[in-house]
């Protein structure tokens, strides 16, 4: 194993001191945890945004927290939750008088963990909390990490979306009923061509064959659901596109924003590759993309290959989709 590091249990506590020494504007640690808030939380009388999960997937989640977007983000291990003292610490430094909604990736860990730290702070009671849980991956109904569906990369529009909803100054339960509809309305599907090598086991989490690909994987280095042998870039986007498309069942004409995510190993020539095959399918299909986002938004470590997603857009959510964001990973400038 070949990577940039020092000590493999400390890669997440020196990852996080490198972000804020990147992103000083942008973000601060809270002190002796493994959270990120903004830097300037928490921002009195607007609603809170947190996320938080395993380490591994960057830029999520603190890649997200600035204006428009998060306002906490925790960090676990790789591929671990982040606990639930951690998670509650988060939630009280991010209230800013308007309450804190947890947007959630549905795996046990994170689930459970938040559903804890929720609880602990509706004890505490001067913070009022809610939560949705992400659930975009068609792929799976169920998986060895979760009951229901996994959340993926659909999870950044739902940052986009319900962040800019508490920006405009939307009360709670709106931002929460905002973030739900993306989730209705949201669809993932990913693949790899190689594995991914964690810091602590410094080997392939599955076994691939040179001539073979995961088709239907998770985030976590899980394999797919479906083997098969090496196709051509354009298959390969048929094949995810038909089953996000078929899970969604959109109308003809129907507005969609759309993401090719690279899990952390792809270069951006290939996803600019998928991501013209996809809009191609998209026009035979009628459909309108009025956004597309192409480059690593939720990565699997050193992966290669890449998901791709779709969302049915409405008025409303496209509006928000397109309102200003400034974070590290991700900008989004007024028209």
């Amino acid at each position: 194993m070949k990577k940039l590091i020092n000590e493999p249990d400390a890669v997440v506590d020196e990852m996080l001191d490198g972000m804020v020494a990147a992103h000083p504007e942008y973000v601060r640690r809270l002190e002796e945890t493994n959270v990120l808030v903004r830097a300037d939380a928490p921002v009195e009388g607007k609603v809170g945004l947190v996320s938080g999960g395993g380490s591994g997937h960057e830029p999520t989640h603190a890649g997200y927290l600035g204006e428009g977007m998060l306002d906490g983000a925790a960090a676990g291990e790789v591929f671990t939750s982040p606990t639930a003292d951690q998670l509650g610490e988060m939630i009280g430094a991010c209230d800013g008088g308007s309450g804190v909604l947890c947007i959630v990736k549905n795996y046990e860990g994170d689930v459970m963990n938040f559903e804890t730290a929720i609880e602990l702070a509706g004890m505490e009671g001067d913070t009022d909390v809610e939560y949705v849980i992400v659930d975009d991956d068609v792929a799976v109904e169920d998986s060895l990490y979760t009951s229901g569906r996994r959340g993926v990369c659909g999870t950044i529009l739902v940052h986009k979306i319900a962040g800019a909803a508490a920006a405009r100054g939307d009360d709670l339960a709106e931002v929460k009923r905002l973030a739900e509809t993306v989730i209705e309305r949201v669809g993932t599907m990913g693949m790899a061509l190689t594995s991914c090598t964690t810091p602590e086991k410094g080997e392939p989490t599955f076994d691939l064959p040179e001539d073979e690909i995961e088709l239907g994987i998770g985030i976590h280095g899980e394999p797919g659901v479906e083997r098969a042998e090496v196709m051509t870039a354009d298959a390969v986007t048929e094949h995810l596109t038909e089953r996000v498309l078929d899970d969604l069942d959109l109308a003809e004409g129907a507005r969609v924003a759309t993401i090719v995510n690279g899990m952390g190993g792809t270069p951006l020539m290939e996803l600019y590759v998928v991501n013209r095959r996809l809009q191609e399918l998209l026009g035979e299909r009628g459909f309108e993309t009025r956004e597309s986002w192409v480059g690593d938004y939720m990565t699997s470590l050193d992966m290669a290959g890449c998901s791709v997603t779709v969302l049915e857009l409405d008025d409303e959510l496209e509006e928000l989709l397109g309102a200003p964001a400034d974070t590290p990973a991700l900008t989004v400038r007024e028209d």
